[in-house]
C-alpha cells in the first residue's frame, strides 16, 4: 500500500426519519492509497454515495474522522478540500464550449491565460477531445459530454477525484467503452479515483480494489479477483456476478479437502482451513463458468461431481446458460462457452452430470 490519499476512521452517518434513527453508514475504517482506482460497490441505499459525500464534504459525518493526505478535514468546507467530484448529470454550462467548460475553474482562480491554454489543451488531449474544443455540449455525444466533465474536474489537479455513477446515463456499449477509457485516463494522470457504482461489471473492470457495501457497512474489501473468486459472505457471493450456493455437512477432511455428505456416487469437495472438521455445516460458492456439464458420466478423477436434470436453456451469444436441479433439489446455473460447438449440450429434461475442480469451491464465512 502506497501513501494514503484518503482515510476514514470510525466514520458513520445517522439520520432521523419519522422519529427513528436510520444508520446510513455504520462506523467505517477505510484507507485509499494515493494513485489507486478504488470503487464503492453496492445496491441502492447501501451507503456508498453517502460515504463519498462525506469524503467530499457535502455531508458531515455523525462521528469519526475524515483524512485527506493525512490532514483532518472533518468539518472543512467542500471547496477547501483538494478533491473534485463528477456526477451522473454532467452539469456542463450549455452556453459554453468544451474548452470554456474545462477552463472555467482555472479562470475563477485567476490562472494566467497561457497556463490555462496549456493545461486545458493537455487535458482535452488526455480525454480524447482534441479538435472538439469549440463545440458546445449540445453538439457533443453523451460520451463526449462525460469526457468534458471529467476534464473539467481533472484540470485543477485535485489530489483525488470522486465519481458518483458517472456512466449511468450512457448506453451499454458506450458505457463499456468508457470504463476502459476511465481506467486509461486514471493511469495517465496518476490521480486517486474513488468510484461509486451499483454495476458489478464496472467495478470489476476498472478497480484496483473494491469495497462491497450492504446496509451501511463494508461486507468485503479486496481486489476484484479476490472478491469474485473468494466471496466472504453470502451477500457478496450473490451480488458479484452469478454464484451457485450449496449447503452441506462435512463428512470427512483429507489433506485440507473437505467432502460434503451427498448421494451415492456423488461428491462435493472444497478446500478448507484446519478449523473445519467432520460434522461442520458449510455453505460453499461455485461460479457457473467453473462447472463442466456433460451427458455422459465423467471419470472418477478427484473432482466434485453431481447429477442433475436440465430445467432451462438460454442462449447468450458467447455462452449458453443452463439451469439445472441436482438430486438434492438445489438449483444451479452453468455457463458453457459457445466455442466448440454451435449446438446446445443438453435440452430441458435431459439428465446431465456436473463436475468441477475442488479449488473452484469456496467456503463462505469460514475463518482460517
Amino acid at each position: 500500500m502506497h501513501q494514503a490519499a484518503i482515510e476514514l476512521a470510525g466514520v458513520h452517518k445517522e439520520y432521523r426519519s419519522h422519529g427513528e434513527t436510520v444508520q446510513a453508514v455504520r462506523p467505517t475504517d477505510l484507507t485509499v492509497a494515493a494513485g489507486e482506482f478504488f470503487s464503492l460497490l453496492g445496491p441502492s441505499g447501501c451507503g456508498k454515495t453517502t460515504t463519498m459525500r462525506m469524503i467530499a464534504g457535502f455531508e458531515d459525518p455523525t462521528g469519526g474522522t475524515v483524512f485527506l493526505d493525512g490532514r483532518d478535514v472533518t468539518g472543512v468546507a467542500p471547496h477547501k478540500r483538494d478533491v473534485n467530484m463528477v456526477f451522473q448529470s454532467y452539469a456542463l454550462f450549455p452556453h459554453l464550449t468544451a474548452y470554456q467548460n474545462v477552463a472555467f475553474g482555472l479562470e475563477r482562480k485567476k490562472v494566467a491565460r497561457p497556463e490555462i491554454r496549456r493545461r486545458v489543451g493537455e487535458m482535452l488531449e488526455i480525454v480524447s477531445l482534441g479538435g472538439l474544443e469549440r463545440r458546445t455540449p449540445r453538439q457533443l455525444s453523451g460520451g463526449q459530454q462525460q469526457r468534458v466533465a471529467l476534464a473539467r474536474a481533472l484540470v485543477n489537479g485535485p489530489r483525488a477525484l470522486l465519481l458518483d455513477e458517472p456512466l449511468g446515463a450512457l448506453d451499454l456499449k458506450l458505457r463499456q467503452q468508457m470504463q476502459l477509457e476511465l481506467k486509461r485516463i486514471q493511469r495517465e494522470v496518476g490521480i486517486t479515483f474513488v468510484y461509486v457504482t451499483h454495476d458489478q461489471g464496472e467495478a470489476l473492470t476498472m478497480s484496483d480494489r473494491i469495497a462491497v457495501m450492504q446496509a451501511g457497512r463494508i461486507e468485503q474489501l479486496g481486489s476484484p479477483r479476490a472478491i469474485y473468486e473468494r466471496p466472504a459472505t453470502r451477500f457478496v457471493a450473490g451480488f458479484i456476478g452469478t454464484s451457485n450456493l450449496l449447503d452441506g455437512t462435512v463428512e470427512r477432511v483429507d489433506d485440507g479437502i473437505a467432502r460434503l455428505a451427498s448421494g451415492t456416487g456423488e461428491r462435493v469437495l472444497v478446500p478448507v482451513p484446519a478449523t473445519v472438521t467432520a460434522g461442520t455445516a458449510l455453505e460453499i460458492s461455485v461460479r457457473p463458468e467453473k462447472i463442466d456439464l456433460t451427458l455422459e458420466p465423467p471419470p472418477a478423477d478427484g473432482a466434485s461431481m453431481l447429477s442433475a436434470v436440465v430445467i432451462d436453456v438460454v442462449y447468450h451469444g458467447t455462452s449458453t446458460n443452463y439451469t439445472v436441479r441436482t438430486s438434492t433439489g438445489a438449483a444451479l446455473v452453468v455457463f458453457d462457452q459457445n466455442a466448440a460447438s454451435a449446438e446446445d449440450l443438453a435440452r430441458p429434461g435431459d439428465r446431465v452430470h456436473l463436475t468441477w475442480q475442488p479449488q473452484h469451491s469456496y467456503p463462505i464465512g469460514v475463518s482460517s
